[in-house]
């Protein structure tokens, strides 16, 4: 019953979540002619938006249940790969590839490094590259207490949920799911961010070798 209700009560917001969505799904940059009607919002991540709404959304204990499956852990292995941050350090590890020294929390530092000749600053940071105000996102959103390795996990798993692809993930939709969060990780094959990116062959080799399966 509760359950009922609680979507009863998110059905009202659904248009403000789509036109959210519709906003945030907009390109960086274009040099196609703009289309006079507004991109369509992705379901599954405004279904994930309506979830946090009406407070049915995962924390960090169940997500970190999720991040030790089978598929979710090749999936997390997948993006360290490609962002980079694969070795012992990638936990550790700042945009450009110096080290912090603690997980009190993330390090918020800026470096600028040239990108195509080109110099681009970045607070990105950890294993999957945090920006420092995604972080404070997701550490608002789930309570988390420290930048940990175990932390970063979870976070990760948020931003793929986030996304709409962590049901992808689990069930081996591995392509789809890839479609989904190349617009979270730059890294990754489709990521319309003009960042080099990784092969959709390379990902799909990282994410057989630890483990994953496909559908």
């Amino acid at each position: 019953m509760r359950r009922e209700l609680l979507i009863v009560a998110g059905v009202g917001a659904i248009a403000a979540l789509a036109w959210h969505a519709t906003a945030r799904a907009a390109p960086r940059a274009s040099l196609e002619l703009a289309s006079p009607w507004p991109a369509l919002p992705d379901l599954d991540e405004l279904g994930a938006e309506l979830e946090e709404l009406v407070g049915m959304a995962p924390g960090a204990a169940e997500l970190y249940a999720i991040a030790q499956e089978p598929n979710v852990r090749a999936f997390l292995a997948m993006i360290r790969n490609a962002e980079g941050t694969a070795g012992r350090n990638g936990y550790r590890t700042l945009f450009g590839g110096e080290l912090f020294d603690h997980f009190a929390d993330h390090p918020r530092i800026a470096v600028t490094r040239s990108l195509g000749g080109a110099p681009l600053t970045s607070t990105a940071a950890g294993a999957y590259q945090f920006l420092a105000r995604t972080w404070d996102e997701v550490r608002a959103a789930l309570e988390l207490g420290d930048f940990s390795p175990e932390a970063q996990d979870v976070a990760a798993v948020y931003l793929i949920r986030r996304r709409g692809a962590l049901v992808d993930v689990r069930a081996g939709l591995f392509d789809v799911a890839v479609s989904k969060v190349s617009r979270e990780w730059a890294s990754l094959p489709g990521s319309p961010y003009g960042q080099p990116v990784k092969s959709l062959e390379h990902v799909r080799a990282v994410y057989a070798d630890a483990g994953g399966s496909f559908a």
